[in-house]
């Protein structure tokens, strides 16, 4: 049997222009959103006109690069782009961290819920309850880049072109499932269970910090940071993050839900 896996990362070449699987799959991602905001039955109940919610989902994307961008630099390879700068802008190499992500969509959130006087909880949970289609995506694009794999195994695992020696689990398609389509699913049923504006913000953040830390024992951690003291890796660190904000989140929408 071939454990052998190998797309190639680029899906054509024009001239001079590659596009990358990675740049498609966020592409596809950022679609849906749209999708999302202006045509489903959620998003057609957001207190936005359709000119607000294309400026929302263009703060929402400059969260997700920016952030994502600058999260993976601070926390996983700050040295390495001090002593290459220009490499901070080569992300169709990969490198984007979701937690910084996560971070930046919900003060690029927060800004836009004040400078438009829209609630800050109908905003975020129109964004918390699409993002989990758009990480599955993004996970299937880490997969095709052969990158942030798993950890060496012995079955339920392939050989990755940068490292055609070990056999390691694809950690990327657990992601996908888990981070993506499983909790796409979980949140739908919280939405329906607890409709109150908040919970399903509080939902993502704690449902996404649980899965990141059982996928965290099946993939590889970052070889410029290995384990952490105690053997957690930087991606548990900061889910456990995730999972205390969420009870913050989870307490201001009951207080906010009792108010009204």
């Amino acid at each position: 049997m071939n454990n052998s896996w190998f797309i190639n990362p680029i899906l054509a070449q024009i001239g001079p222009v590659s596009i990358h699987w990675y740049g498609v799959m966020y592409a596809v991602a950022f679609m849906l959103g749209y999708l999302y905001f202006h045509y489903s039955k959620h998003g057609k109940s957001m207190p936005l006109n359709s000119d607000q919610k294309d400026l929302f989902l263009a703060y929402v994307i400059g969260g997700i690069l920016l952030g994502g961008r600058l999260g993976y630099i601070l926390f996983y390879n700050l040295p390495y782009y001090l002593q290459n700068p220009l490499k901070i802008f080569a992300v169709w190499e990969g490198g984007m961290s979701i937690h910084g992500g996560i971070l930046a969509v919900g003060l690029a959130i927060l800004w836009f819920s004040k400078k438009y006087k829209v609630k800050l909880f109908e905003l975020s949970d129109a964004v918390c309850a699409i993002a989990p289609l758009g990480i599955m995506f993004g996970r299937l694009g880490n997969f095709i880049n052969g990158e942030l794999y798993g950890r060496v195994a012995t079955q339920w695992c392939l050989y990755f072109p940068s490292d055609p020696q070990n056999c390691r689990y694809p950690s990327q398609l657990l992601e996908s499932f888990m981070e993506g389509l499983l909790l796409f699913i979980v949140l739908y049923f919280i939405r329906k269970k607890f409709p109150k504006p908040g919970y399903t913000s509080a939902a993502f953040l704690f449902f996404y910090g649980i899965f990141r830390i059982f996928i965290e024992f099946f993939r590889e951690p970052d070889p410029q940071i290995g384990f952490l003291p105690g053997g957690i890796t930087q991606g548990q660190l900061l889910s456990f993050a995730l999972i205390t904000g969420s009870i913050f989140f989870w307490i201001a929408a009951s207080k906010k839900s009792e108010t009204h």
